[in-house]
């Protein structure tokens, strides 16, 4: 069966990374927006937003500059009683590179995750398996076995020490990186695959999307369900956590993205575009302030999500078919540019949004101005997966086509200089982590498909 061929939920060991169907139904009254307002600690955000930009209207009309507490430390004012000798300039595109291809996974790669202290790079596939690689020199560091069907999705802990992965086998398993096994106890609720996976800020609870169409919350140390919520009438895509872990998010093919409490398991805001098209991932902004979410009809959009008001679409990548995930990232002048800057002006940046495409590439968006900063190449077919390091700014990219990319600025290369693509054919080094033991691995059949996945934020 063809990556791209309609998901059946009855036929077994199938990713949920699928082709979405053209036609959904329209919106019934379970689509409309919740009514509730939020909680004590949110009173004030709508007037936190009252400086939020928007895109240009349709007669021209410019929105209003943006106060300086809006905006990046790179867009302040540079004078703040001394003379800098040189201002630093957003750069208008961006110099990344390839240098690392990974090699290992027998089927499609669906999702990559840098572990929050950027030594790690973990995968999931279509294959069963999830592998841990250095992110240093994409040396392939184990594979993690357990699952009985392809993997879709994985999350980090904050403290980078635990791993987990949600499977076509209706399944979530949590991994010790220190010691390298599955937790005893999987996390069993969901009644179809699970889709999508977050941690919480601080580590202890879990959120998860299921093709159940379900929202579920998880205490990890007790490996229990804490909630579950009926969140969508179509399959859960995308699930987030805000940065201080009172609100979750997520979306659904059905068109809509919920924000919910935390504590409550309250709906406390429902968006939808005009269009209504499937979304397929959904990020929370890294100030809290905003949601971007990727929709099948080639687009990005920010929300504000307090107003409900979508401030600004991004475009230029093709997605109308599979769920392609998307993230959030900083970056600041190129190597040259440094030289003449001060420390104070050499250490500031801007925000970039990043998305896979169809057509084999991955884009990197300015949020701010919209404009494209890069377009990088490599990948034979859809790019399904995009992280960003938070430690140097490497981006990571994986495919259909069962590889995995690093990529990385000329300033951030290993050892100060870009060598050019390197492949590794994912042969196991000697490595610090053990032997995993999870229930063991199945192969699967040929049915498995893959398918249909801090810097303020200001007006452009």
């Amino acid at each position: 069966m063809s990556y791209t061929s309609t998901p059946d939920p009855h036929q077994g060991r199938r990713s949920p990374k699928r082709k979405r169907s053209e036609s959904l139904d329209p919106p019934s009254a379970y689509h409309s927006a919740a009514s509730t307002p939020y909680p004590a600690h949110h009173e004030g955000a709508s007037e936190q937003f009252a400086f939020a930009y928007e895109d240009d209207n349709e007669n021209g009309v410019q929105t209003p500059d943006v106060p300086g507490e809006l905006r990046s430390s790179a867009e302040q004012s540079p004078d703040s009683g001394a003379k800098r000798r040189k201002i630093a300039e957003r750069p208008r595109t961006l110099d990344y590179t390839l240098q690392y291809t990974l090699r290992g996974h027998k089927r499609g790669v669906a999702s990559v995750k840098f572990s929050p202290d950027g030594k790690w790079l973990a995968s999931c596939s279509a294959d069963c398996t999830l592998k841990i690689w250095s992110a240093a020199t994409g040396a392939l560091q184990h594979t993690l076995e357990g699952h009985l069907a392809g993997i879709s999705t994985l999350a980090w802990s904050p403290d980078s020490r635990v791993l987990a992965s949600g499977s076509d086998d209706k399944l979530i398993r949590l991994w010790d990186i220190t010691t390298g096994k599955a937790l005893p106890v999987p996390l069993a609720g969901h009644h179809n695959y699970v889709y999508s996976l977050a941690f919480s800020p601080k580590g202890n609870i879990l959120v998860s999307g299921s093709y159940d169409e379900a929202v579920n919350f998880w205490d990890v140390r007790t490996a229990r369900r804490l909630r579950s919520l009926p969140a969508h009438s179509d399959p859960v895509s995308g699930v987030d956590f805000v940065r201080d872990g009172t609100l979750a998010a997520s979306c659904s093919s059905d068109g809509l993205i919920r924000i919910w409490d935390t504590g409550t398991g309250q709906c406390l805001k429902t968006l939808v575009h005009e269009d209504n098209a499937p979304v397929t991932s959904v990020k929370f902004s890294p100030n809290g302030r905003y949601v971007l979410a990727a929709t099948l009809d080639n687009s990005l959009r920010l929300w504000n999500y307090v107003e409900g008001r979508c401030v600004k679409t991004y475009q230029g990548h093709k997605n109308e078919k599979f769920s392609i995930g998307v993230c959030f990232g900083t970056y600041s002048v190129s190597a040259a540019a440094r030289e003449e800057l001060d420390e104070e002006e050499r250490r500031k940046q801007w925000p970039l949004a990043a998305c896979g495409s169809e057509d084999g590439s991955t884009v990197l968006w300015d949020v701010n101005s919209k404009e494209i900063l890069q377009r990088l190449q490599g990948h034979e077919g859809v790019v399904l997966g995009v992280d960003v390091c938070v430690q140097d700014g490497a981006i990571a990219t994986c495919g259909k086509d069962q590889t995995i990319k690093i990529y990385r600025r000329r300033a951030h290369a290993v050892n100060g200089e870009t060598k050019g693509d390197t492949e590794h054919d994912g042969k196991q080094k000697d490595s610090p982590l053990p032997v995993a033991n999870g229930t063991g691995s199945a192969e699967h059949g040929e049915s498995q498909q893959l398918g249909t996945r801090d810097t303020t934020i200001t007006d452009g």
